[in-house]
């Protein structure tokens, strides 16, 4: 061989180790590709294992439990007899009577007094229940006369009284007729709760006397 065709032949086998290093270079530097991540598995499901069923020999039919049947006792004991002790009895009915109100006291007389407005004179005369008294052209008659009952507030001595104006006659001639001036309750202790209205006299009660037995109510 020519020594230029050994040159020739030297320089090819350079330059094909210059080019295989270059591309042994290129991959190198190259990013290697990244592998994707691998999908979680799905769990196997697993078949349940058979239940290995007991021998022939061992199997037993389940026997039915006896109930044993209570038996009512043909002689019950006797009940004992209630003791005086534990027998309660009804309390016996009370009747109650209602209080009566005590009454009030009556009496036979009434004592009144009289004035004369005009000659400014006073009487104290006493009239008798149901029987007519003249003072001057005045007539009292008393229906009632009471004192109050023991249960009662205050003491009071209280009388019906009606009072007529009948002036008298005159010689030769007849009287006039007389009129009704007053009728109603008069109070010992209130004079002027209902008092007598005349233009010359005035009247009022001063008290009662000669109690009247007061009759007992009927016994039921």
């Amino acid at each position: 061989m020519t020594p230029r065709a050994s040159l020739i032949a030297i320089v090819s086998v350079v330059s094909g180790l210059v080019v295989a290093g270059m591309a042994l270079a290129r991959q190198s530097t190259a990013p290697s590709a990244q592998t994707p991540p691998t999908a979680p598995q799905a769990p196997v499901a697993q078949t349940p294992r058979p239940v290995p069923a007991p021998p022939a020999s061992e199997l037993r039919p389940a026997q039915p439990t006896q109930v044993t049947p209570a038996i009512a006792n043909p002689n019950p004991p006797a009940s004992p007899p209630p003791s005086a002790a534990t027998t309660v009895k009804p309390p016996p009915p009370t009747t109650t009577k209602p209080v009566e109100p005590t009454k009030r006291g009556r009496y036979a007389v009434a004592i009144l007094q009289a004035l004369d407005k005009v000659t400014t004179e006073t009487m104290r005369f006493e009239v008798p229940i149901g029987q007519p008294i003249r003072y001057k052209t005045l007539i009292f008659t008393v229906r009632a006369c009471e004192t109050a009952a023991a249960d009662e507030v205050a003491p009071e001595s209280a009388a019906y009284v009606v009072v007529d104006t009948q002036p008298k006659a005159q010689a030769g001639r007849a009287a006039p007729p007389g009129r009704q001036i007053y009728k109603g309750w008069m109070y010992a202790s209130s004079p002027g709760l209902n008092p007598l209205q005349h233009p010359v006299y005035d009247a009022w009660l001063i008290a009662c006397k000669q109690s009247i037995p007061v009759a007992a109510p009927a016994k039921p």
